[in-house]
């Protein structure tokens, strides 16, 4: 008896044991990811909060400068962009590590691309 209500308390404190909150840091990024084409590229990224689940991004990759909007939700992130005259999406998955993993597109192009972002 005293096995079995042990083992209950477990089981019990397992449900009452609040889900970790995911959260993206304002912050420096190191950027790596693939292009369209499959070749690879690195910058940094700077994100900037403007509430509990809004924030303000920019990347720099090589000579490309972009900046956009980001929203947190759960355990995934996302941003719309601006390349040049393109605009772009990103969504990412965020990791226990704070570092996040996404796909992303853009306007007038095949495919998709890879890109990592972890804080500095």
């Amino acid at each position: 008896m005293k096995k079995f209500l042990a083992c209950a308390l477990l089981l019990g404190a397992a449900f009452v044991t609040p889900a970790q909150a995911q959260t993206v840091r304002a912050g420096m990024y190191k950027v790596e990811g693939t292009n369209l084409d499959g070749s690879a590229y690195k910058g940094t990224a700077k994100i900037a909060l403007t509430s509990e689940t809004t924030c303000s991004i920019e990347w720099k990759t090589g000579s490309s400068t972009s900046s956009g909007i980001c929203m947190l939700y759960g355990d995934s992130f996302a941003a719309g962009y601006v390349l040049g005259k393109a605009v772009g999406l990103v969504v990412y998955k965020v990791n226990d590590d704070g570092s996040l993993e996404g796909a992303w597109t853009i306007s007038g192009k095949d495919g998709s691309g890879t890109e990592n972002l972890t804080p500095q």
